[in-house]
């Protein structure tokens, strides 16, 4: 069986983010023998099921070398399952990643900007998936603006990556799993 169709079962504990207050969802880390059987340290698709209720989702990284997942609240309600709770996980990397959403001001950008548009439209999923995250991981609107001038620019000129993006966040920390509620 190759690395991509084999089943990855693990248990987590399900764990409250400190941030923001009131959150509905929650997340649990994958214990580091789980990930490593991933075919990436970075963002990864998988279908799973929760305590054998079926899910697809995106692992993040957790910028330690493994991953995380938000679980939201109609995932944890079909599991029957509560912050606090040791849940079991089935999980399989898919074959082909999805087609990541673009945000209404980057699609809008591209829109515009027809070279952008055509190198952007030849990108794999991942690498839009990246400069998605890129785009929208700026904290501030201004960042955010800056940076979807400067993709639409670097994209018009043939780039196809991000500059300068930790896809793990191993190394620039600018991915990571959540806080948790102490």
């Amino acid at each position: 069986m190759s690395k991509l169709a084999a089943k990855i079962r693990f248990t987590a504990k399900l764990l409250r983010p400190a941030s923001p207050k009131g959150a509905s969802w929650a997340f649990l880390v994958l214990p580091a023998n789980a990930s490593a059987k991933l075919p990436t340290r970075s963002m990864t698709t998988v279908d799973g099921t929760l305590d054998g209720h079926p899910f697809q989702a995106t692992l993040e990284p957790d910028g330690q070398g493994s991953h995380w997942l938000k679980l939201t609240r109609a995932m944890r309600e079909a599991a029957g399952a509560v912050v606090g709770d040791t849940v079991t996980l089935e999980i399989t990397p898919v074959a082909e990643e999805p087609e990541p959403r673009v945000p209404g001001d980057l699609r809008k950008a591209l829109a515009a900007t027809p070279e952008a548009r055509t190198q952007w439209s030849g990108l794999t999923p991942v690498a839009r998936r990246d400069w998605i995250h890129w785009i929208t991981s700026g904290k501030k609107a201004e960042t955010r603006e800056r940076r979807i001038a400067n993709a639409c620019s670097m994209l018009a000129s043939g780039k196809r990556r991000a500059c300068c993006f930790d896809r793990s966040g191993v190394y620039s920390k600018s991915l990571g799993a959540p806080k948790p509620v102490e």
